[in-house]
């Protein structure tokens, strides 16, 4: 390489340099590798949604979350970000960054403004993309990506404007670290009213449904837990004590949970099963989230322990019900992040955290304010989901019909297959389609 190019790319260097004052390369390294890990965890959530399902839903379950890194990433781009971290009131953020305007190499902190969209826009994917859980073998597609969309816009960005850009519950003095409120309760809540507005599969109640891949789902929590120290460590959008705290707590709230989930169903039936694990696991990730950077470890081996227990005895409920809540969001979100949301008010520790303590360590007043964090987060996601979908069922049906339902939402919708049988499935043409010309050699064997 001639000498001239080295130095006009050291002078591109230092015009970056000087463009980004205020940025910490540390920082913005495990900024770059956090970011990376939260995007992880969407592919990671099909894998552990897609094995739950019944084989012939699989793909059908699977794209909704891939979708939601398109729909809900390219909103958020253009609209999420600015809604929820916009300069405005207490309600929603302005139209400032519309279009990504006025998001570039200057600091935002201390990364780089454009990496904290990216990184903030990981979170508005995979909140979404978690309703779906409670949606699977049942919603036609293209009702669902109208939702979604619409969905992370107008409930997730004003919710993590709340917390997180400048509005009332940070101003309250909420704690979530990490997505307590903003992703799981939010997610939880619009898991349950989706369920209830579409209702039941066609065949619950009357057949058992079961999961047709189990090492999908398990493959799905590992790689959820990985990617989980980037969800919460990340959100101390710095290379410092706090990011390593919320790592520890990451690793060990998650292990507790599993400990006693594994105890109680062993209590319960003499058998621990996988599928159980990798629920736990989610579990306690789910509870640790709102407490990561403000609670010692040993509080996280506790709210993790605690959190398996309402989780654990809601989803037996639930199972006895008539909800089709198919793959238990609510237990596992919603109220997974509930008990974190409020045990992060107990558990909280100024020493470990320089913000604030919560009830056990003299300051009851913030497991009060917990209490209203999460009621408002009920509140409208609730509200939201409702309305949000009775305004997509107005313009395109959001169920499959039973027929479809029948064949499996993996052909209906996607016109595929996980898997084949054979050497492939029976091709039906419309009497209107061309008819395939002949390979064989006319007037002779082929």
């Amino acid at each position: 390489m001639r000498k001239g190019t080295l130095n006009g790319i050291a002078a591109l260097g230092l015009s970056g340099l000087a463009l980004a004052e205020g940025v910490d390369g540390a920082d913005t390294a495990w900024m770059l590798v956090s970011t990376a890990l939260v995007l992880l965890m969407t592919p990671a959530l099909a894998f552990f949604y897609g094995g739950l399902v019944r084989s012939k839903n699989a793909l059908n379950t699977m794209m909704m979350s891939f979708a939601a890194l398109a729909f809900v990433g390219v909103g958020w781009a253009l609209l999420g970000y600015t809604l929820a971290f916009g300069e405005g009131g207490p309600l929603l953020g302005g139209l400032g960054h519309l279009f990504l305007r006025g998001v570039g190499l200057e600091a935002q902190g201390t990364i780089p403004h454009v990496l904290f969209l990216a990184f903030q826009g990981t979170f508005a994917i995979i909140t979404a993309a978690l309703v779906s859980g409670a949606l699977v073998e049942r919603m036609r597609f293209p009702a669902y990506l109208a939702f979604l969309t619409l969905w992370g816009l107008f409930v997730y960005a004003p919710l993590a404007h709340w917390v997180w850009g400048g509005g009332f519950l940070g101003a309250l003095g909420a704690l979530d670290f990490a997505g307590g409120t903003v992703v799981h309760i939010n997610a939880g809540v619009a898991a349950l009213v989706g369920a209830l507005v579409l209702g039941a599969r066609k065949d619950y109640g009357r057949q058992a449904i079961l999961p047709h891949n189990v090492p999908f789902t398990l493959l799905g929590a590992a790689l959820l837990w990985f990617g989980w120290f980037g969800f919460n460590g990340g959100s101390a959008l710095a290379a410092n004590a706090s990011a390593a705290l919320a790592f520890a707590n990451t690793m060990l709230a998650p292990a507790a949970t599993l400990l006693v989930w594994t105890l109680l169903d062993l209590l319960r039936t003499g058998k621990a099963t996988a599928v159980g694990a990798a629920t736990a696991i989610v579990v306690g990730l789910v509870a640790v989230t709102p407490a990561a950077g403000f609670v010692s470890p040993l509080s996280a081996l506790l709210i993790g322990a605690l959190a398996a227990f309402p989780s654990y005895y809601v989803l037996l409920w639930r199972a006895r019900t008539r909800l089709d809540d198919s793959l238990d969001v609510f237990a596992g979100h919603g109220v997974g992040g509930i008990t974190g949301a409020l045990l992060t008010g107990v558990f909280a520790e100024k020493a470990w955290n320089g913000v604030a303590d919560g009830l056990l360590f003299g300051n009851p007043m913030q497991l009060g304010i917990q209490a209203v964090a999460v009621l408002a987060a009920v509140v409208y996601s609730a509200l939201g989901t409702f309305a949000l979908l009775k305004l997509v069922g107005l313009l395109t049906p959001l169920r499959a019909g039973p027929k479809e339902e029948g064949v499996g939402l993996d052909v209906t919708q996607h016109g595929e297959e996980a898997y084949t049988s054979g050497e492939g499935a029976i091709l039906v043409l419309s009497e209107k389609a061309p008819a395939v010309p002949s390979l064989r050699p006319q007037g002779g064997e082929a």
